[in-house]
């Protein structure tokens, strides 16, 4: 039976003959002395070669889970979300994030890091849904960027937490930028600081623009967050979801459970966020219409995270 090149099975060949020459989990080395496996970086032996087919397996079914949500086909969806978050290389692709990035030297409850080849190959075959239970984050206080004065909590998961929000984020993501609110700008890809301060540039330097500016920062924002709405409207996998919220966290040896908000910390809580947030320039859209003729409202809208504009 002939499969499609671009469905199921796809990227699995990817592991199989780089698995054989690099003894995967092994240690093994290079010709030079350097490890030549997959998940030590850098690598030679063919891995950027690797990591392009891994970032191409992924964008296409990112691109087809778009075009289904576009569509309205939101079983079409889930299936492909279900085919990703179990793909070598969307678990290849998470594994690297949260090894790559500037947390990577900071434990979570279980005090373990991803600092080795071995780890990290190790951690990449954790990643299942089957039996999987997430642990309490570990909380701690940092001063706020613009009171130094004053703490605000974060939450630290464990790595393979961190990577298993890092995988379910790259099947959540495409839904985020296709129905996302048109003028938000925070914790989105391609999307900047300076895109929302251009956009306030623009709506605000004609001679007939708005001349009041009202600014609004949600109090709280990403611990008030219902868990009952997340768990309705989310387009994920509920089980999953569901887990990371009620997962708790500990403090000075003690565990607290969770029975509201998304932890500041966690790979996905930015993205959920937004997708609590979308919405609310819709609202003002369909309360204050534009119209050809006439005066309308000089009412315009612009948000970065829970920080927002309306003019």
């Amino acid at each position: 039976m002939q499969h499609h090149p671009t469905r199921k099975r796809a990227d699995f060949r990817l592991v199989s003959p780089h698995e054989r020459t690099c003894q995967i989990g092994q240690g093994g080395k290079a010709d030079d002395g350097r490890s030549n496996c997959w998940c030590s970086f850098p690598c030679r032996s063919g891995l950027a070669r690797h990591w392009q087919q891994a970032h191409e397996n992924v964008r296409r079914l990112q691109a087809r889970i778009v075009k289904a949500t576009q569509q309205g086909k939101w079983s079409k969806v889930k299936a492909l979300q279900r085919l990703l978050t179990r793909s070598f290389s969307g678990k290849a692709l998470a594994v690297k994030r949260v090894t790559s990035n500037t947390g990577k030297r900071t434990a979570g409850v279980d005090g373990e890091l991803w600092d080795s080849p071995a780890k990290k190959w190790a951690g990449l075959q954790s990643l299942r849904q089957r039996g999987y239970q997430p642990q309490p984050l570990r909380r701690i206080y940092i001063p706020k960027r613009h009171d130094p004065t004053k703490l605000r909590p974060l939450s630290i998961p464990t790595m393979r937490d961190r990577a298993m929000q890092a995988l379910y984020l790259l099947a959540l993501e495409p839904i985020a930028e296709t129905t996302g609110d048109p003028n938000s700008y925070g914790f989105r890809k391609e999307r900047n600081c300076a895109d929302a301060i251009q956009q306030c540039y623009d709506t605000l330097r004609h001679r007939q623009s708005a001349e009041w500016v009202f600014e609004a920062d949600i109090k709280r924002c990403f611990d008030k967050i219902s868990h009952q709405w997340l768990e309705t409207h989310i387009p994920m996998e509920k089980s999953i979801l569901r887990q990371w919220l009620r997962a708790g966290f500990m403090e000075k040896h003690l565990l607290y459970p969770t029975t509201e908000g998304t932890p500041q910390g966690g790979v996905a809580s930015p993205t959920l966020a937004n997708l609590v947030l979308d919405g609310l320039e819709t609202q003002l859209r369909e309360r204050f219409p534009k119209v050809k003729t006439g005066n309308s409202a000089k009412v315009n809208f612009c948000r970065y995270a829970d920080d927002v504009r309306r003019r």
